[in-house]
């Protein structure tokens, strides 16, 4: 039996088998570096990330949601209507923590984008125009354009979560901007009914969605 080759160096009387990695390692190795590119493709495209997933499940969610109420439409009427839905205004509050605090704050007193707890507004001047600025955005990006992230559904309840917000004053707000327009128009006199009753049933998401 042959002995083991060593390095033809030594320290200190310390010396240093010269043994090769196994073949199979070493292919194994170029195995993963070859593969990694396409796991990587595979892991990022088709809902595989974790937040892919869980953006697909609140899509879902929100999708079963929806099928009370069918797809809204952001005109004066829907908004005023749905304005005096609680359950969907607290919907429409989710929406907003998820994506609209950063910069309008947690209560919508305004950090970045303004105060919209006030009586003044600089891009909105009727109820409809709410869901106009969220879909296509204002202010040459300052108010980035939600429509390819938010369902329609989504728009319209976060735009009554918004306007109801308007005259609550939040102490600590950032100064009024833009200028003060007429109230908003009151709901049809059907919609009240209807919403004494459609008002027991819940609506509101799991907490982030």
């Amino acid at each position: 039996m042959s002995e083991t080759p060593k390095t033809d160096h030594a320290y200190d009387g310390i010396e240093e088998y010269d043994n090769p990695l196994p073949g199979w390692w070493k292919w194994l190795f170029v195995a993963t570096i070859v593969i990694c590119p396409f796991y990587w493709m595979y892991y990022q495209t088709g809902q595989r990330t974790v937040a892919s997933q869980f953006e697909g499940a609140m899509a879902e969610n929100s999708r079963l949601k929806f099928q009370e109420i069918g797809d809204l439409q952001p005109d004066e009427v829907t908004l005023a209507t749905y304005l005096q839905k609680e359950n969907w205004v607290k919907f429409g509050k989710s929406v907003f923590a998820t994506h609209c605090t950063s910069c309008h704050g947690a209560k919508g007193e305004g950090k970045v984008g303004p105060n919209l707890t006030d009586e003044a507004f600089k891009h909105i001047r009727t109820l409809p125009d709410i869901a106009k600025v969220i879909e296509k955005g204002a202010n040459n990006g300052a108010m980035p354009a939600w429509g390819h992230r938010l369902q329609m559904n989504e728009i319209v309840l976060v735009s009554v979560y918004v306007a109801s917000l308007r005259g609550t004053n939040i102490e600590g707000g950032k100064p009024a901007e833009g200028q003060e327009i007429p109230a908003w128009p009151e709901p049809p006199s059907d919609a009240v009914t209807e919403d004494a009753t459609e008002d027991s049933g819940e609506a509101e998401p799991a907490e982030g969605a």
